[in-house]
């Protein structure tokens, strides 16, 4: 039997519901104090309950359930009642996994964690690399559902759990979302309307109904970031920093004060900016990012570096400064934007605003 002492749970864990990325941190992990085993070599004693390592495949309408060391996968339907029954059969503190899916994956994280359960969101891109590494042959619900198991039970202590998002936190994180579909809605129209079409009916109503949603969905973005913990300060230190705007200011926020007693380079790892190195022998290839956590943020922080490149001449210094070292375009504007991050989080956390001639990059 393997004894995992867990210390409680971090608030550094995740901003948001879909974001513990296999986020690497030493020592053992939050959670409950319990002896983790697998049911199929051990057997619960009279003094202590065993707990076991639950894989789940996320569905819309229903959840596959796997238990690593026993035979066969439970289907369910994906709601409150049916997972609060199933939820009951399980040892407290057991953990519980599965794949970040938007939004599908939530009501069973949040039941689960209120349940005792120890949970892990786990990034899809990351779980098809171990899928592949575990020379999985195929991929149904079935079996990965039973892959998410076997993951949770070898590399648990490489993983952050799942910690639950406020309300305010969720609400902004909708409401950032819902700006983007609405944007990308107005310029799929925009780019796709004809001349013809153009012609016969007037699009302007339509469109000045689009800027007048998206003025609505701002302000109330403006109100529920300034309405977290000490949020109003914190949102104008980090839009005070060049190229970065209420969007992207709103989606690092909650990031963070979430991870606001560690450093920068957490703050870099947990949006997947973070260079890997690509090296064997002799070879030495090129340098990648991670790509860990969420994409539309890192999205944001690279029109972010545009935009300082583009308005500041410091920032357009630095970024062709990048660029002798023969650096492509992409590469340079992902540095710039790395850079963007690390000043917004050292002005965060020293709640102050950005002065060009102190923070200047280097």
């Amino acid at each position: 039997m393997e004894n995992l002492t867990y210390r409680p749970s971090s608030p550094t864990s995740q901003a948001y519901v879909d974001a513990s990325k296999l986020t690497p941190i030493a020592g053992p992990y939050p959670g409950r104090a319990s002896s983790i085993m697998t049911t199929s070599t051990t057997e619960s004693s009279s003094a202590e309950e065993v707990t076991v390592h639950v894989g789940v495949d996320v569905g819309s309408l229903h959840l596959d359930i796997a238990i690593q060391g026993k035979a066969g996968v439970r289907r369910l339907a994906n709601t409150d009642a049916a997972i609060s029954r199933w939820l009951k059969d399980v040892p407290t503190g057991s953990l519980v996994a599965m794949e970040s899916t938007g939004r599908y994956h939530r009501r069973l994280a949040e039941l689960a964690h209120v349940a005792g359960m120890v949970v892990f969101v786990l990034d899809p891109r990351a779980v098809h690399h171990y899928a592949r590494g575990m020379g999985q042959r195929g991929k149904t619900d079935r079996l990965d559902a039973q892959l998410l198991a076997r993951m949770i039970e070898r590399e648990h202590a490489r993983l952050r759990p799942w910690q639950p998002p406020s309300d305010l936190e969720v609400k902004l994180s909708e409401l950032i979302r819902q700006r983007a579909s609405i944007t990308q809605a107005k310029s799929s129209l925009s780019q796709g309307l004809h001349p013809e079409a153009a012609a016969a009916v007037d699009f302007t109503p339509l469109f000045k109904q689009f800027n007048a949603t998206l003025r609505a969905l701002d302000k109330e973005i403006v109100a529920v970031a300034r309405a977290l913990p000490e949020g109003k300060a914190a949102l104008a230190s980090v839009m005070s920093v060049p190229g970065i705007g209420l969007l992207t200011g709103a989606t690092l926020l909650p990031v963070f004060q979430r991870l606001s007693k560690r450093g920068s380079d957490a703050v870099v790892a947990f949006f997947g900016m973070d260079p890997r190195p690509s090296e064997s022998g002799k070879h030495v290839g090129l340098r990648r990012l991670s790509k860990h956590g969420d994409a539309y943020a890192r999205k944001l922080l690279y029109t972010a570096a545009m935009s300082a490149v583009r308005t500041s001449e410091v920032w357009r210094a630095y970024f062709e400064h990048q660029r002798t070292k023969g650096l492509p375009t992409t590469a340079a504007l992902v540095i710039v934007g790395r850079k963007l991050l690390r000043i917004a989080f050292a002005l965060f956390k020293s709640n102050s605003t950005y002065e060009q001639a102190k923070v200047a990059p280097h």
